[in-house]
């Protein structure tokens, strides 16, 4: 079974939601060209425990939100899973489909949508999966967002979530995460200390990257009503989070 476009539709949005997606499209649209070798490769072990956690197999109905190039979907989709990857980036679609076509994944789909805005029907997918996206969202989205996978998943269905997990250094382990991150730019000379300066400024006010703990994301799966719900550190700021629906 794959989803249909007309199984899947968008929620409605208001000016403001639609002028921040707009400056998303176009920002990940910039992206898109480079980051299969910018935007990847630091990320290989979170990409690798997310597949490994979602267990999928021949017919498993998956959706990938904020699949970017496709670092999630092409390995499920090489499993036998029905896979409809999601991303607010038009060219990271084209990117999707041409891996697809180049490697004759005829389970493998993509559509371009913002996660907040996507709707399915209530138990339509077996999986949901993400990585490295939901850190850019507003934390009331990030709670929305889980509770609306909880919905799309089939009993037994599961979400796992791979991102950057720390809070805003409340814990030892923000604490430890931050000093560690600090350490590394300034060990790159002026390249890396203006991007600590740029990192600082997004951090303190929240603009572009507003992770979360693992606590936090925790709180999230169990409130949506997952069970089951196990957290782990996989690097240093990265973690996963997998939970299931009763």
């Amino acid at each position: 079974m794959e989803l249909t476009e007309r199984e899947m539709s968008a929620a409605p949005a208001d000016w403001f939601q639609r002028a921040r997606w707009w400056a998303g499209s176009r920002l990940w649209d910039r992206r898109a060209p480079k980051w299969e070798e910018e935007g990847a490769a630091g990320l290989q072990s979170v990409i690798d425990a997310v597949v490994e956690a979602a267990g999928a197999g021949p017919g498993t109905v998956t959706i990938d939100l904020g699949c970017g190039s496709g670092q999630l979907s092409v390995p499920l989709a090489k499993q036998g899973a029905h896979v409809t990857a999601v991303d607010i980036s038009s060219r990271m679609v084209e990117l999707v489909r041409e891996r697809a076509a180049q490697e004759h994944l005829e389970h493998l789909s993509a559509t371009v949508s913002p996660i907040e805005r996507l709707v399915l029907p209530p138990a339509s997918v077996d999986l949901v999966v993400t990585n490295y996206v939901l850190h850019h969202l507003r934390d009331a989205d990030k709670a929305a967002v889980v509770r609306a996978a909880a919905t799309w998943l089939r009993p037994g269905g599961q979400l796992v979530v791979g991102d950057m997990m720390f809070g805003r250094g409340r814990t030892d382990r923000d604490r430890e995460i931050i000093k560690s991150k600090v350490a590394t730019m300034l060990g790159r000379g002026p390249g890396g200390w203006w991007r600590l300066t740029k990192n600082v400024f997004r951090f303190t006010l929240r603009l572009r990257e507003r992770p979360v703990s693992m606590d936090t994301w925790v709180r999230y799966f169990e409130s949506a009503g997952l069970v089951g719900v196990s957290p782990r550190s996989v690097v240093a700021e990265a973690g996963i989070v997998v939970g299931r629906k009763p």
